[in-house]
């Protein structure tokens, strides 16, 4: 630094990169702190803050001083000591290990002051540089073998390729599910969200909200359901909702029936496993989201891409957000360990002829898959389809609609069709399928003027009766 960069910075003010203190006080760690933790900066000693050169006496004793205060930060700064004049610069480079602390805590650089982090702020910058990760966490409120699921850990083990002749307790601290600590085996997080019994109650953002819905926006929901039974059975439950409501074609070939899905499952499947294990689980608000539209599957998991990742490496290069609980889901072979889950989806579904699937990034990572038909103008997208050629068009119903249209061929009350569909909640069941498709003019009540009647029926039109008589032949065709 020269004279005249001197100049400059004390014309500049005091900023985010800048601090001005007239002699070495206590706060001095504090400064050091807050630079190293944001974007390095530089300390000009011997000048007031209106930028006023007060000066300060050079020494070794000083130097000496300023030396001790960065190696006794945590880790220790690295720093540039520079006589200009009678000001002692102190350049502070941004650390490469944050975050750094000093006895009086963790500070970050906010406009010209130095501000003192929360424990959520602390939280948060350990996150952001990964110094903390949620999976390997332990869980302070689960208690074993209270809240431990036995079953769940059995079905998982059945699954894997372990041996199941150690103990229960050794194996969950094998695979770090668990560590053992002062006699007492303390679960991490990711343990939790495999192996507990409610995993809900732990974390209230553990569970998969799947979502079906009329149209092509979000206006009339048909289905829903929350998963909430672990990571495991949250990613089988969600591909057997979206198996139940599309449909399935079939072609006949040399006496043999073969079964076209509408959407590429094994895609699917890569799909809802990366969205579940990618996704940033300190994000309490917010879960994983499965929706199916007329012309879409949309999987969405809240945090977007990890830290390191750009759009352009998507299939290319994998960070993983949650490497133990990625490393549980690939001893079960839910998943391979080489980071090719983007790769898997695109190639997968074009290879057997879907469109490949389309990824979004806004907060949300989102992938959107299209129906076969989709790319029905393609040759051989036609051909793959030709005996069937009803999968994904509008107007066909899914599995759940046509099981309904048929159930109300007989009058039936709401009481059946809620077993029927395997409901319990009576008035979402009436809001999110009965309604839509009455405003669908596919069933029509039996009693319109009094449609909370303890009498009211259901019964489908003829709209209704034509959409299922449709749907016999292409099921049969």
């Amino acid at each position: 630094m020269t004279a005249a960069d001197l100049a400059i910075l004390l014309q500049e003010g005091e900023g985010v990169t800048l601090e001005y203190k007239e002699a070495l006080s206590d706060s001095f760690a504090r400064e050091l702190v807050a630079f190293a933790n944001t974007v390095g900066g530089r300390i000009l000693l011997g000048v007031r803050d209106d930028g006023t050169v007060r000066g300060i006496a050079d020494s070794n004793r000083l130097r000496a001083q300023i030396q001790d205060i960065a190696r006794n930060c945590d880790p220790p700064i690295k720093i540039l000591l520079q006589r200009i004049g009678e000001v002692t610069a102190v350049t502070v480079r941004e650390s490469d290990a944050k975050p750094v602390q000093c006895s009086d805590g963790f500070f970050v650089r906010q406009g010209a002051m130095s501000q003192k982090l929360s424990r959520e702020e602390i939280r948060d910058l350990f996150q952001q540089v990964g110094a903390i990760r949620f999976d390997s966490s332990i869980c302070t409120r689960f208690r074993y073998p209270d809240d431990f699921d036995p079953d769940k850990f059995s079905d998982w083990l059945r699954k894997s390729t372990i041996s199941q002749g150690g103990s229960v307790e050794d194996i969950l601290v094998n695979i770090e599910a668990a560590e053992r600590s002062g006699g007492k085996l303390l679960f991490h997080n990711a343990g939790v969200l495999f192996f507990a019994r409610e995993p809900r109650r732990f974390f209230n953002q553990a569970y998969v909200t799947c979502l079906l819905f009329m149209g092509t926006s979000k206006v009339h929901i048909l289905d829903r359901k929350d998963f909430a039974g672990g990571v495991v059975a949250d990613i089988e439950d969600s591909l057997r909702f979206i198996e139940r409501n599309t449909r399935t074609a079939y072609r006949i070939e040399k006496l043999q029936r073969e079964e076209i899905p509408e959407y590429p499952v094994a895609a699917l499947r890569e799909a809802i496993t990366n969205a579940v294990m990618h996704r940033d689980w300190f994000i309490e608000g917010a879960n994983v989201f499965v929706e199916i539209y007329e012309d879409r599957i949309e999987i969405s998991s809240p945090g977007g891409l990890p830290k390191g990742m750009l759009p352009e490496d998507l299939g290319s290069k994998s960070v993983r957000r949650n490497p133990l609980i990625a490393d549980l889901l690939h001893r079960i072979a839910f998943i391979e360990k080489a980071g090719t889950g983007i790769r898997r989806m695109r190639e997968g579904a074009r290879e057997q002829g879907y469109p490949e699937p389309v990824f979004a990034m806004d907060g949300f990572f989102t992938a959107v898959f299209r129906p076969i038909v989709a790319v029905a103008g393609h040759e051989e997208a036609h051909e793959t389809v030709e005996s069937a050629p009803q999968v994904g068009t509008k107007s066909g119903p899914s599995r759940d609609q046509v099981r309904i249209l048929d159930k109300c061929l007989q009058d039936s009350s709401i009481g059946e069709l809620l077993v029927l569909a395997g409901r319990t909640n009576r008035t979402k069941f009436r809001d999110q399928v009965i309604n839509p498709l009455i405003s669908a003019g596919l069933i029509e009540m039996t009693i319109p003027d009094k449609p909370r009647s303890s009498k009211q029926r259901y019964r489908t039109t003829a709209t209704g009766r034509s959409i299922l008589e449709n749907s016999d032949k292409e099921s049969q065709s």
